[in-house]
């Protein structure tokens, strides 16, 4: 059975900038919960050229109906042109973490 809620993948150019935009999404209950992947390596594709950077993840835990929102947060603070945002939409989910995230998030129950 499909959830209620989703996780956003987002990366940041480091650690300290991805727990800023964390920070932001939580005070304004637009995630109930971040991880934060300190390290990783991206290589891609930027503007016609095959470029690499490193880079930090964030994990974004929140509710399909603040997607939106909070994506739409991501973009303004963001330091990228071009941030990553890309929701995960989850499957089932255990009834008391369900509960924990209802209880932080500003969602309809």
């Amino acid at each position: 059975m499909a959830s209620k809620f989703s996780f956003l993948y987002v990366t940041a150019p480091n650690a300290v900038e991805a727990e800023s935009i964390g920070r932001t999404l939580l005070e304004e209950r637009l995630a109930a919960c971040v991880n934060i992947f300190p390290q990783m390596k991206s290589v891609y594709w930027w503007e016609g050229k095959l470029d690499s950077a490193d880079e930090a993840v964030l994990i974004v835990k929140t509710a399909k109906e603040l997607v939106k929102a909070a994506t739409e947060r991501i973009e303004k603070i963001h330091p990228y042109d071009c941030p990553c945002a890309i929701e995960i939409p989850l499957g089932g989910i255990n009834k008391k973490y369900e509960t924990f995230l209802t209880s932080e998030l500003r969602v309809s129950s």
